[in-house]
C-alpha cells in the first residue's frame, strides 16, 4: 500500500518567526523554529534566507552556540547599579536610571549577574554604581564585569574590617566575605587603633601601585570578643546605633498623659504575649464572647497598641530619628531599636501593672471569623499580665504555672477561641501556609554560641499573628472608609517568569503548579500540604518563597497576594516600625483623635516613605540573617572536620550551599572542589550538571559534608562533600548527587504519585 509524500506545512511569516523567538524564555536556533513550524528539509534553506535577513536587519542577535534571540535591551558597556545581594550570594545589577517602576514598556529591567571583584578590589555592596561590560547570558540576563566603581558624591566607601600592625605596616583585613583583601594602613591613618581592633575604616582613592589604602575612622572594640560578632553586621549593613543629642534632649520634655481625654480601658483584661526575651511590649489583647444575641458564637476582641504617636510627633527630632532607622533590628546579643530605650523599653512599653497610653481598636468576629465591625479609640490601660509564648501554650495544653493559672479560664480560654474563628477565616481566605524553618542562636553569659537550633513554634504564635492581622485589616478599612490616604502593607503576585520556573522545579519532583492567570495563594498551600512528606519538603517550600515578590510599603493599594487579603497595612508594632507610627498618625487625624496626626507635609510624601522603610527594613534583615551567618560559623569554627548529614539548599553557578540537618547551619561547597568534572548551572532545575559524567547535584538532594573552614568574622563556611553512604538517598554518583536523565527522581513517594494524578484548582 503507497502513501502519499506528507504535504509541507505553510511557510511561515517574517512576523511569525519573530514572534516565536521573542515568546520563548530562553534562546532558540533553527531546529527548534523548524520544529514549531514543522518545517520539511526542502523548507530549512528558505529559513536559513530568511534568518540571516532578519539577522542583517537588526531584528535578531546572534548568540554563542547558533543561538537567536530579540535584540538585545543593552550596550556591550552599561553604567549599572548593584540592587541586591540575594539568598545565594549572587551580586544582582540593573540599569542605571532604569524607569521605577517595570521598565520600558512594562517590561521587567533585564537581570544582570555581577561577577566576583578581582582579588585586592572590595566586593560590591547594594548601592554601588559602576561601569561594567556586559555579556548576554540569554534573554534579558547578562553577566556584568566591573570596568570602574563610579563615584557619586556619597564620600568615600566604608569598611569594616579587623586592624593588625606588622613589620610591612598597618593592615586591615575586611570583615566582608566576598571582599578578600587587605587595606593598607599609613602610621597617620590609625586612629590609635589596635592589633586586634575591630575598626570601621574610609577607603582611600586607589593608587597605581601597591595595596589600597585606608584610613581607620572609629575602633568597635575587640575583635576577639564574642559580642564583635553582632557589631560587624551592624556596622557593615550601615545601620544607625547612636541617636542624635537633639531626639535625646527631647526625652527629657515629653508631652504629659492627660487621662481625662481618653477611654478608660485599665477594667480589660488585657495581656502581652511575646517571646521570653523581648523587651519592648507594643501589643496587649483580649477576647470574650460576643453578648449580643444578634451574634451567637461570636466574639468581641481589643487588640491595644502602644501610643507612640503622642511622644514622637511629626518634624521633631525624635521622629527624624526614627525615620532614619525606619525599624528596630534584632540580634542574638542586642537590639538596634527605632526609638531610644527610655521610650521602646519603657514609656511605650506595655509593661504590666503599669499605665499606658494606647490606641485601640474593638474587634466584632462571628462564629466563622469574619470581621463584623470594628472601632479605634485612644485609651489608657493597664497590662494584667506579661507572659512568653512558651507559657501560654503550655497553658492551653493543661500544664500552666503560678502566672497563667488563673487566667485559663477569664484570659487564655476566650483568646483561644476567638483564635479558632480566626484561623478558620484564614483557611477559607486561602493564605500562603510557607513552613521553614528559623535558625535560633542561644549565647552563653559571654556571648559565646552554645546552640544552634530550629525556633519553636506553637499555636500561641499564630493566635498573636491572626490578632494581630486582624487589626491591621481594620485599621486599612478605616482609613479606606474616611478616604484617607494610607501606607498600606502590599504584596504583589508572583510574575510569569518565576512562576514557570517554579513549575518547572516542581515538574522535576512529579508535581504541577496550575497554569493560567488565576494563580492563587492556595494553589502554592495545595502543594505544601500534598508534599509535607516529600523528603524535598524545605526545598519545596524555600523554591516556592523565592518565586513570590517581595512586600513592600505604598500608598498605592494592589492588596497582599500571600495573606489573600484586599487591602492591608501595618498598625501593631509602632515600637519597632515606623510604617505603623504613619498609620497610628493617619487614624488619628481621620478619626479626629487628637492634635498629634499625620501633618499635611507627611501626607505628601507618602510614597517616598514608602520607598524608605522598603529600604531600611531590607538593609535590617540583611543585618541580622549576616549576624546569624557570622555566629554559626563560629559554632561550626571548632568543628572544623567534623562530618553533617544536610541538604542542598541553593544552586548557584560558584557551588552549593548546603544546610546542616541538625544545626540548621549553612555553608558553601564550592564548584571547583565537586568530584573531577566541569558542571554547567542548570537555572530550571536548580542544579549544577556535570558535562561528561551527567552527575546532577539537585536543590534539596541529601548530602553528607565535611566542614572544611567556618571563620565568623568573615562569615565564611566553607564544606566539602564527604563520601556517600549508604543512608544517604542517593542513587549513584557520589552524594547528594543523581546520574542518567532521571536520576534521583525514579522513585516517586506515593504522596508525590498521588497529587501527578490529582487535578489542579
Amino acid at each position: 500500500m503507497s502513501h502519499s509524500p506528507r504535504k509541507p506545512a505553510p511557510f511561515p511569516s517574517r512576523d511569525a518567526v519573530l514572534d516565536f523567538i521573542r515568546e520563548s524564555p530562553t534562546p532558540v536556533g533553527k531546529r527548534e523554529i523548524a520544529r514549531a513550524f514543522q518545517l520539511t528539509g526542502d523548507q530549512r534553506p528558505a529559513l536559513k534566507v530568511l534568518l540571516k535577513e532578519l539577522g542583517e536587519a537588526g531584528a535578531l542577535e546572534r548568540l554563542r552556540g547558533r543561538r537567536l534571540a530579540p535584540p538585545s535591551a543593552l550596550p556591550s558597556v552599561a553604567v549599572v547599579d548593584i540592587i541586591a545581594i540575594d539568598t545565594d550570594g549572587e551580586v544582582l545589577a540593573r540599569p542605571a536610571n532604569w524607569l521605577p517602576a517595570d521598565g520600558p514598556d512594562g517590561q521587567p529591567p533585564p537581570k544582570i549577574f555581577m561577577q566576583p571583584e578581582r582579588r585586592g578590589h572590595p566586593s560590591l555592596a547594594v548601592g554601588d554604581r559602576v561601569l561594567a561590560r556586559l555579556d548576554r547570558l540569554g534573554d534579558q540576563q547578562y553577566q556584568g564585569r566591573t570596568i570602574r566603581r563610579l563615584d557619586e558624591g556619597g564620600g568615600p566607601a566604608r569598611v569594616v574590617g579587623v586592624y593588625r600592625s606588622g613589620r610591612e605596616g598597618g593592615r586591615i583585613v575586611c570583615t566582608d566575605r566576598r571582599a578578600k583583601a587587605e587595606l593598607a594602613v599609613m602610621p597617620a591613618q590609625t586612629g590609635g587603633a589596635e592589633t586586634g581592633d575591630l575598626v570601621m575604616a574610609e577607603v582611600l582613592p586607589a593608587s597605581r601601585f601597591g595595596l589600597r589604602q585606608a584610613r581607620i575612622v572609629g575602633t568597635l572594640g575587640s575583635a576577639a570578643e564574642p559580642r564583635a560578632i553582632s557589631l560587624i553586621a551592624i556596622h557593615s549593613h550601615g545601620l544607625p546605633t547612636v541617636f542624635p543629642a537633639a531626639a535625646l534632649a527631647e526625652l527629657r520634655d515629653l508631652p504629659p498623659i492627660v487621662p481625662e481625654r481618653r477611654s478608660d480601658l485599665r477594667a480589660l483584661p488585657l495581656v502581652t504575649i511575646d517571646g521570653a526575651d523581648a523587651r519592648d511590649f507594643d501589643d496587649a489583647v483580649a477576647a470574650a464572647p460576643d453578648p449580643d444575641p444578634a451574634n451567637p458564637g461570636g466574639w468581641q476582641v481589643v487588640v491595644a497598641i502602644a501610643d507612640v504617636a503622642h511622644y514622637v510627633r511629626p518634624g521633631t527630632a525624635l521622629d527624624r530619628a526614627a525615620f532614619d532607622r525606619g525599624n528596630s533590628a534584632y540580634f542574638p546579643d542586642r537590639v538596634v531599636p527605632m526609638l531610644p530605650e527610655a521610650l521602646s523599653n519603657d514609656l511605650c512599653s506595655l509593661k504590666p501593672d503599669q499605665d499606658r497610653p494606647c490606641l485601640a481598636v474593638h474587634l466584632w468576629l462571628d462564629r466563622d471569623g469574619s470581621l463584623l465591625r470594628h472601632r479605634f479609640e485612644r485609651g489608657l490601660m493597664r497590662s494584667r499580665a506579661r507572659l512568653t509564648y512558651e507559657q501560654v501554650q503550655a497553658a492551653r495544653d493543661g500544664t500552666p504555672d503560678e502566672s497563667t493559672a488563673p487566667l485559663v479560664p477569664s484570659v487564655i480560654a476566650p483568646l483561644y477561641g476567638a483564635f479558632q474563628a480566626l484561623a478558620a477565616a484564614r483557611l477559607r481566605r486561602g493564605t500562603l501556609e510557607l513552613d521553614l524553618p528559623e535558625r535560633q542562636v542561644r549565647l552563653d553569659g559571654r556571648g559565646r554560641v552554645t546552640t544552634l537550633s530550629e525556633r519553636p513554634r506553637y499555636d500561641s504564635h499564630r493566635l498573636i499573628e491572626e490578632f494581630m492581622i486582624a487589626a491591621n485589616v481594620a485599621a486599612a478599612e478605616s482609613l479606606e472608609t474616611q478616604s484617607s490616604p494610607l501606607l498600606y502593607r502590599v504584596h504583589d503576585q508572583p510574575t510569569p517568569d518565576k512562576l514557570e520556573n517554579l513549575r518547572q522545579f516542581l515538574g522535576s519532583l512529579g508535581l504541577k503548579l496550575a497554569r493560567g492567570h488565576g494563580t492563587r495563594p492556595i494553589h502554592f498551600t495545595q502543594i505544601l500540604k500534598l508534599a509535607s512528606d516529600l523528603p524535598d519538603k524545605i526545598a519545596i517550600n524555600e523554591m516556592i518563597l523565592r518565586s513570590q515578590a517581595q512586600a513592600r510599603y505604598s500608598p498605592d493599594n494592589i492588596g497582599h497576594f500571600g495573606l489573600a487579603l484586599p487591602r492591608y497595612a501595618h498598625f501593631t508594632s509602632p515600637i519597632r516600625r515606623y510604617a505603623d507610627l504613619i498609620v497610628h498618625r493617619a487614624l488619628i487625624r481621620a478619626c479626629g483623635m487628637g492634635p498629634d496626626g499625620l501633618d499635611d507635609h507627611g501626607l505628601a510624601q507618602l510614597s517616598e516613605t514608602g520607598d524608605h522603610l522598603s529600604r531600611t527594613e531590607r538593609r535590617a534583615a540583611a543585618a541580622e540573617r549576616d549576624a546569624i551567618d557570622r555566629y554559626t560559623a563560629a559554632f561550626l569554627a571548632d568543628r572544623v572536620g567534623a562530618t553533617f548529614s544536610g541538604r542542598i539548599s541553593g544552586v548557584t553557578r560558584f557551588g552549593l550551599f548546603v544546610r546542616l540537618d541538625e544545626s540548621g547551619a549553612d555553608g558553601l561547597v564550592p564548584v571547583s572542589t565537586l568530584p573531577d568534572d566541569r558542571y554547567d548551572h542548570d537555572e530550571r532545575l536548580h542544579a549544577l550538571v556535570g558535562r561528561r559524567s551527567g552527575r546532577r547535584f539537585i536543590l534539596g538532594a541529601p548530602v553528607r559534608v565535611r566542614v572544611v573552614e567556618a571563620d565568623a568574622m568573615t562569615a565564611s563556611t566553607l564544606f566539602a562533600l564527604a563520601a556517600a553512604t549508604a543512608d544517604d538517598g542517593t542513587s549513584g554518583g557520589g552524594s547528594g548527587a543523581s546520574a542518567g536523565p532521571r536520576g534521583r527522581h525514579h522513585g516517586k513517594s506515593a504522596t508525590a504519585r498521588k497529587f501527578r494524578r490529582r487535578p489542579q484548582p
